[in-house]
């Protein structure tokens, strides 16, 4: 969140002048003067953006006046004139590229940050919800997906431990080109951040998953019955890069759907960095895929990737994104592998203007020897506030054409084709 100023000073000064005289004596004019001083020492500006994190607070947190409004979104047209509107394949979120490939919706939170005469520092914050789209909530509707409270700096040795609860966003390390949270565990529980042992921190919640009232993913009930301890250990100088640890436990209630009540999943995974630029992603469930949760049965995930950009010149920067992901087990109905592999150059004409091209390819090898293969390209003019490629808002007038192939054994051909045309702005603040 980038130069909020909760309290206009002109009204302050306004309210202030209208509640004296029209003649005031200098003693009021130093006051009021000082009165002033005290509103612009508050209002601060908070190098905050909403990356769809869990919102952490540490001691150094600036504590603005007012509520903090942030919040991510994507919204506006998309003209199609093919078989699909979108190019889907695989279970790795947009596996052929997410430019031009997206659906509408977004994320509004507000929150306010208090402090203690002790020094503590809370924050309080609600977040709405609404996705078109099932695999991310409610296809109709907005969602209540976070309403929860933490705390930091309430214990002297561990200054940085921040500890929540409520309901919130959870454990979700995303992907950028593919839009892919390889791990979520969103959900309601409680649980603490950054608990330092030197040259490592860690997390460690509990999660229950919240209920679906509308039989798909929206966020509107209470706990289903199923849940997750959740740990991370981050922040390890690897040498080449840093390193972060994931392990995770999924268990049920009698709550529970029945066929779940008996069932268990481990999830771990890990991130690696290789320089600053690039990354290795890892990852292997059993009895899950992306969550805990899952609660799958007989059911083995194993997913690596590699991914990171260049800036060969002032003006041109490349990111690319390549994955594999083997999904095996007895209660696995159709055994498979995946491979994709994404590339997206750009390049800024100046801080508005931009121009980028996304490539993507990819493949699910099924064990009933049948497959996919899908490819999509998309061409994106760009507006947006700064001249690099994170920069937002963004407004996007695009092209997109794509194609998916399904072929093998005992399965009929079929090609199902994308031409699309859309305008769409996002941004996130």
């Amino acid at each position: 969140m980038k130069n909020f100023k909760f309290l206009p000073l002109s009204l302050a000064v306004a309210t202030s002048l209208a509640s004296g005289a029209a003649f005031a004596s200098d003693a009021e004019i130093s006051e009021l003067e000082q009165r002033i001083a005290e509103l612009e020492k508050a209002v601060v500006t908070l190098d905050y953006t909403d990356d769809q994190q869990q919102s952490v607070l540490t001691p150094d947190t600036e504590v603005p006046l007012g509520i903090i409004f942030s919040g991510y979104a994507r919204y506006g047209a998309h003209y199609a004139a093919g078989d699909s509107a979108y190019v889907g394949i695989g279970s790795t979120g947009a596996a052929v590229g997410r430019l031009g490939n997206e659906a509408n919706g977004g994320e509004f939170q507000f929150g306010k940050i208090f402090q203690s005469e002790s020094g503590a520092k809370w924050n309080l914050a609600v977040m709405l919800d609404h996705w078109a789209s099932s695999n991310w909530g409610s296809t109709d509707g907005v969602n209540l997906k976070k309403f929860y409270a933490g705390v930091t700096n309430v214990f002297e040795s561990q200054p940085e431990l921040y500890i929540w609860a409520g309901r919130d966003f959870h454990q979700r390390p995303q992907q950028g080109l593919n839009d892919y949270f390889w791990m979520s565990h969103d959900g309601q529980g409680a649980g603490f951040n950054n608990f330092d042992f030197g040259g490592a921190k860690f997390d460690l919640a509990v999660v229950g998953q919240v209920a679906s009232n509308d039989g798909g993913n929206s966020a509107l009930g209470n706990d289903n019955g199923r849940y997750a301890v959740t740990s991370k250990l981050h922040g390890i100088n690897a040498g080449i890069g840093n390193l972060d640890l994931y392990a995770n436990y999924g268990f049920a209630s009698d709550e529970a759907d029945a066929d779940v009540q008996d069932e268990t999943a481990w999830l771990v995974g890990a991130t690696l960095g290789l320089g600053s630029d690039h990354r290795i992603v890892m990852k292997y469930g059993d009895g899950a895929d992306n969550a805990a949760f899952d609660l799958a049965g007989d059911k083995q995930v194993f997913y690596v990737s590699l991914e990171g950009g260049f800036n060969p010149a002032d003006q041109w920067y490349i990111d690319y994104l390549t994955s594999y992901k083997d999904i095996s087990g007895d209660d696995v109905s159709n055994e498979s592998s995946e491979y994709s592999a994404i590339v997206r150059p750009m390049y800024n004409w100046d801080d508005t203007h931009s121009t980028w091209l996304e490539a993507g390819l990819a493949q699910v090898d099924y064990e009933d020897d049948s497959k996919q293969q899908a490819w999509k390209v998309t061409l994106s003019q760009n507006i947006s506030l700064g001249g690099l490629p994170w920069s937002r808002p963004m407004l996007r007038f695009y092209t997109t054409v794509g194609d998916v192939e399904t072929k093998g054994t005992g399965v009929e051909t079929t090609n199902v084709d994308t031409v699309s045309f859309g305008a769409m702005f996002e941004a996130w603040w």
